[in-house]
């Protein structure tokens, strides 16, 4: 039973990483509303097009380093080697000061080049600069949370981001209506109406610089709380052999190279999307401002919402990391083959039918969150023709890190250089070919992230000889979602003949919930093994028990 109630924690962490995730996820949603009305579209193009730049270089710098800390931590607990787990941790630590100094040296630097001459979105330039110290923080901040996660609770990281969240929704929201008013005194003087939108993108990112800040000092709190704990274990730690930070350092190289590399490559397309698309439409006559806007709406309202789903994987991924670890290191292949058939279940039903609810409901929710005046169409089709994103994304990104905690770590690389290249080669027909404009940018992703499920999926049978279960895993959440899909926008339908939109939205929401818990259930697609790994799984059994839905 202790064994039974172990393999399942990397669930219940993954769970917690990703309500967490969730909550910090909602937090983003509720604050980009006002911060998209006090920037603008074009504002927003040039908020997203900073982030954008700063992700990458996270992903290169640190963003990888918790998987990475986590991964090597995880090895040493499992055979007993506390000291050098946290010599470990000392050498990530002063690993992240270097890169993450360097890094952000670099992005203040050559802020203007990678704005003007790479995304052709020169007024970007302050929001990236605002940034740069967010990256030398986080990397740091990265090494305390690899850490805690290596000894498989989530829960630091999961509560250092709610409070990262609410810090950063406060302060981002202050500064840009702040400097959005400084910027339109300069456009004044100026004459150059794009000041406004992008002194206010600069406000809004300097609310994730001190966020990030908040984050780190939260990490180093409850590190030096746990410190006595942390002390009892390595006294008890009688490993003779004591690794040399060299090897250290070079075993941190070899295992965050191929993840950074394959994650660049994952987010890259991101970056890479915005310049190719920015070009081409400024080649078919589109100024700044026009194609700035299209770019906005995509990457401030839909992207916004897509990561919400997004999110679970996301958390999912790193939880699994040092639990497929621990297996492999043991040698146990069915436990491995176990968490990966759960981790894959456990993500496609709740990606699924968020996807389905997204694309059934998408002009609803954009009107209800964002109350926009114009662009409303294209939100909506932007909702429902990247509903795919979110399944094939949600499955690439869990892949990717059940491959990382096999220890395959190349394999990830592979399949994504691979994918990316199909990728451009497909954005770049579907622009100039069939001009479908924004929606060339969807369908290349939607492309992109299908061939590393494929790619991901055939390199985990041939590690584990693992055979994916497809009809409880897609057929039965598919069945179910297009059905909750459905009831939800007649239920709309029904309540906007006399409601109004929010509250028609809200009741189709609370519906689409609970179609598809009955279907789940009715369908048999869980079982109550499966119902019971979940966190207050026994109380979930017990309420389907009284209401005669499980017997």
């Amino acid at each position: 039973m202790r064994e039974k109630k172990k393999s399942s924690n990397f669930l219940v962490q993954g769970t917690i990483l990703a309500a967490a995730s969730i909550i910090a996820k909602i937090i983003g949603l509720i604050y980009r509303i006002p911060l998209a009305n006090i920037l603008g579209d074009i504002g927003n193009s040039y908020y997203s097009t900073a982030n954008e730049v700063y992700n990458i270089i996270l992903f290169i710098s640190s963003f990888s380093l918790p998987l990475a800390v986590s991964k090597l931590v995880s090895e040493r607990i499992h055979r007993g080697e506390y000291r050098n787990a946290h010599r470990v941790f000392l050498c990530a630590v002063r690993f992240a000061l270097v890169t993450g100094g360097i890094l952000s040296l670099f992005t203040y630097a050559f802020a203007g080049i990678i704005t003007k001459y790479v995304l052709s979105f020169e007024m970007a330039v302050h929001a990236l600069r605002v940034l740069a110290p967010a990256i030398f923080v986080f990397a740091l901040t990265g090494a305390f949370r690899g850490f805690f996660q290596g000894f498989s609770t989530m829960v630091p990281t999961a509560v250092s981001q709610v409070i990262e969240q609410i810090v950063n929704a406060v302060i981002s929201l202050v500064c840009a209506g702040i400097l959005y008013s400084y910027g339109m005194s300069l456009a004044a003087e100026e004459g150059n109406d794009l000041l406004g939108p992008a002194w206010g993108a600069a406000g809004a990112t300097f609310g994730t610089v001190v966020s990030v800040t908040v984050a780190l000092v939260f990490v180093m709190i409850i590190y030096t709380l746990q410190k006595r704990t942390l002390s009892r274990q390595l006294r008890r730690d009688h490993t003779e052999k004591r690794e040399a930070e060299a090897y250290i350092y070079r075993t941190l190289i070899l295992t965050i190279l191929p993840i950074v590399l394959s994650t660049l490559i994952y987010n890259i397309s991101n970056v890479a999307d915005m310049g190719i698309f920015n070009k081409v439409l400024s080649g078919q006559g589109y100024t700044e401002a026009q194609y700035g806007t299209i770019w906005g709406i995509y990457s401030g309202r839909f992207r916004v919402l897509m990561n919400v789903p997004l999110s679970l994987a996301s958390c999912l991924a790193p939880s699994i990391v040092p639990s497929l670890t621990a297996a492999m290191t043991k040698r146990d292949k069915k436990e491995a083959v176990r968490k990966v058939r759960m981790s894959i279940r456990f993500t496609m039903m709740l990606t699924i039918p968020s996807a389905v609810g997204m694309a059934a409901l998408g002009g609803p929710i954009m009107e209800m969150l964002f109350h926009m005046e114009t662009g409303l169409p294209l939100a909506e089709g932007l909702m429902q023709s990247g509903a795919l994103l979110i399944i094939f994304y949600s499955l690439s990104t869990l892949t990717t890190g059940i491959l990382q905690g096999l220890g395959k770590l190349k394999q990830p690389l592979i399949n994504c250089s691979i994918a990316l290249v199909l990728h451009f080669v497909l954005l770049y027909f579907l622009l100039k070919g069939p001009n479908l404009n924004i929606y060339a940018v969807i369908y290349s992703n939607i492309f992109f992230a299908l061939v590393v499920c494929v790619l991901n999926a055939l390199a985990i049978r041939r590690t584990l000889n693992y055979k994916q279960e497809l009809y409880k895993t897609f057929a039965v959440p598919a069945i179910v979602s297009v059905i909750m899909g459905a009831a939800a926008y007649l239920v709309y339908s029904a309540f906007h003949l006399f409601a109004g939109n929010t509250f028609s939205t809200f009741a189709a929401i609370l519906a689409g919930v609970v179609v598809y818990g009955v279907g789940m259930v009715s369908f048999r697609g869980i079982t109550i093994e499966e119902l019971a790994h979940f966190p207050k799984g026994h109380l979930i059994i017990r309420l389907l028990r009284k209401t005669g839905l499980l017997k």
